[in-house]
Formats: C-alpha cells, structure tokens, sequence
C-alpha cells in the first residue's frame, strides 16, 4: 500500500483543518492508521491513531478533545479533523499505516509523504 497526504496549510488560532491521507496504490484493508507530527526541532510524535474497524482510537494528550480521526474503508481514506488549532500545533504532519496496532505507534511499516499544518497566532 501507498500512502498520499493532503489537507495541510496555514490557519489562524483557533480555526481548523481537515487531513486526508489516501492510500493511492493498494487498500487499507486490515490496516491500523495513524497520523505523525514533527515540528522543527523536535521530536516525532504519534498523534493519534485507529484500528481498521474503529474500534480502538488513541489521542495524544496534547491534541485531545480537539482532534478527531476518523476513517472510510470504503474509499480507503482515513481523516483527521484539527480543531481549535494553536500555534503549538505547527509541524509537518504524516500518516502511516501497519497491521499490527502496536507497530503503528512505534514503527510502522508504511508511510505517506507529510503534509506541512502553519498555526498563525
């Protein structure tokens, strides 16, 4: 499988956007998906995360009650709706995919090309 990326670009404080990362080669059939960030100087890190049924989602606590993952194994797509976004949230953000749920968090095995998310204050 093939990851593409998009949705990304700058917003004020406050407002949203919505990340979609498609798989364009191959499905996502029994795949967990996640989403990565990486800001300047920082290290990566997992920002949320969803089992190919739904069943389990993981937030990260800085994005909590803001973030929304979600997905369509129809279209095989998986979402990320970013509310109420800070200039903390600035990063190049990145989705990935494996079949264990365990690699998605530390490892996985497949990733999509990143989207750059600019915060302004």
């Amino acid at each position: 499988v093939q990851l593409q990326a998009s949705g990304g670009g700058l917003v004020q404080a406050g407002g949203s956007l919505r990340l979609s990362c498609a798989a364009s080669v191959g499905t996502f059939s029994g795949y967990c998906m996640g989403w990565f960030r990486q800001a300047p100087g920082k290290e990566r890190e997992f920002v949320s995360g969803i089992t190919w049924s739904s069943e389990h989602i993981y937030y990260a606590e800085s994005v909590k009650d803001r973030f929304t993952i979600s997905r369509d194994n129809a279209e095989n797509t998986v979402y990320l709706q970013m509310d109420s976004l800070k200039p903390g949230d600035t990063a190049v953000y990145s989705c990935a995919a494996d079949q264990s749920y365990v690699a998605l968090r530390t490892n996985p095995r497949v990733w999509g090309q990143g989207t750059l998310v600019t915060v302004s204050s």
